[in-house]
């Protein structure tokens, strides 16, 4: 069954920055776009950034645009998110997800998600 494992969140002062992990099984990895979604406290869930499967192409939303790089390894079956120049308003549950479409759809729609890792961005 296809699963999906986030780690590396925590507690960092604002400016700093926080390497996210995401290890997937279950499914061929290196075949699906995937992306980090965020939710922060009593708000909707918020699509960070995608990636296509073989990582020639990446988009980001406005919100974490020049700071945020997603990544992948399909070898390792994992999916990154190097965070800098953190704010106190990325904090959120992030979590990765398995698209349903093709990258280059446009939609980022998912089928599979993991339970997500807490970041907490404060002084």
């Amino acid at each position: 069954q296809v699963q999906l494992v986030e780690s590396g969140g925590g507690l960092v002062q604002p400016g700093g920055s926080l390497r996210l992990s995401c290890a997937a099984s279950g499914f061929t990895f290196g075949a699906y776009s995937m992306s980090w979604v965020r939710q922060a406290p009593g708000k909707g869930p918020e699509w960070v950034s995608s990636i296509s499967p073989g990582a020639q192409s990446t988009r980001y939303a406005d919100s974490v645009k020049g700071r945020f790089t997603i990544s992948r390894d399909n070898a390792k079956n994992t999916l990154y998110l190097q965070m800098n120049s953190l704010l106190p308003e990325d904090t959120a549950l992030y979590y990765c997800s398995k698209n349903q479409r093709n990258y280059y759809s446009g939609d980022d729609s998912y089928d599979y998600r993991g339970q997500g890792t807490q970041v907490t961005v404060s002084s």
